[in-house]
This record gives structure tokens, C-alpha cells and sequence, in this order.
């Protein structure tokens, strides 16, 4: 991802974060992260984030999806060497609307498609509506993706300890940290 392209991605997350009404200190605002999967089409997939704290037993992450954006199918399978069951994860909507995709009956016409190009990589249709004040707590190892509506998104995820190192996604050219060049 091309600097330019971070920080303008990063100034429409911190404007998200203002819309909901959610306080991001200057700290934060320096380590927040954006993430193009590796894909280099943020508008369509992507995700911003602020991890508040990830310790050896919980996690807290904001999470912003600016309209329309996804971030892809992945599940967080158990890792035995670490000896963790798997990340189990509480998504509560703050501000737009959220449509989860997991395992289960499939919509008969789900409101969002995958991204241009990726629909082969996008495998689960049981949809989730979050509306702010709404939220959905997945098992580890759960796959699954979202996608903002219309305004967007902004996202408060709460969960036991995260890896994102070791999320497995669906789509063979992810690369989940990403790489930010001049």
C-alpha cells in the first residue's frame, strides 16, 4: 500500500471514529492500522483499527469500514503450539450498519456480494444485520466476513486474546499485516 494511500485511509477512519462518537487519542490515532489484506483495493477490501489492549487473556479493538468495504472470510482456528482454543469474538455496531456472514442457512438474498473479482474466496451467506446497539458473539474458529452498509461502519470488537498473524483466510492472496511503502 502506497503511503499516500494509508493516510488518507487513516483520516477517513479517525473522521468514522468522530460520526460515532468515539474518542481516539493522539497515541491511538499514530498506531492505528490499516489493512489492505494485500489485495491494493482498500475500497473494497479493507478494514481500520485501533487495538485498544491484547493481552494473554482478552482483546479490544474499533474497527472501521468505510462504505461498502469488506473485510474478507477468515476464521481464527485453534493454534496448538500457543495451546489457544481459537479467538472467540463479540461484535457490537457503534455507528452504520454491519452485515455478517458465517456458517449456517445461507440468505435467500443476502443484502451484500463479495468484492469484484473474489467471489470464488467467499464460501458462507448466513447474514447478520447489526445495527448500532446490536451485537453477535462467534465460537472460535467461526469463518466468517463483513461489510459496512451505505455510511459505513464503525465496529467494537471484544474477544479473548488475538493473532492475527495466524487468522486463516479463504482467499490465498491475503497478507493480513500489511505493508505500507513511500
Amino acid at each position: 500500500m502506497k503511503k499516500a494511500d494509508y493516510e488518507k485511509a487513516k483520516e477517513q477512519a479517525l473522521a468514522m471514529f468522530r460520526k460515532a462518537d468515539i474518542v481516539i487519542t493522539e497515541e491511538e490515532a499514530g498506531r492505528l492500522e490499516v489493512a489492505d489484506f494485500g489485495l491494493e483495493d482498500l475500497e473494497q477490501t479493507g478494514l481500520e483499527l485501533v487495538v485498544y489492549v491484547n493481552t494473554d487473556r482478552c482483546c479490544a479493538k474499533e474497527m472501521v469500514l468505510t462504505p461498502n468495504q469488506t473485510c474478507p472470510e477468515h476464521r481464527h482456528a485453534p493454534i496448538p503450539e500457543k495451546n489457544y482454543p481459537g479467538k472467540e469474538e463479540t461484535f457490537r455496531c457503534r455507528y452504520g450498519i454491519c452485515y455478517l456472514y458465517i456458517d449456517g442457512e445461507p440468505a435467500a438474498n443476502p443484502v451484500c456480494k463479495p468484492p469484484k473479482g473474489s467471489e470464488p474466496y467467499y464460501t458462507v451467506f448466513h447474514e447478520i444485520v447489526l445495527h448500532p446497539g446490536e451485537q453477535y458473539t462467534m465460537r472460535p474458529n467461526t469463518k466468517h466476513w463483513f461489510q459496512a452498509g451505505p455510511e459505513g461502519a464503525v465496529v467494537s470488537e471484544f474477544s479473548t486474546p488475538s493473532y492475527d498473524e495466524y487468522d486463516i483466510f479463504t482467499d490465498p492472496r491475503i497478507r493480513r499485516i500489511p505493508e505500507v511503502e513511500d
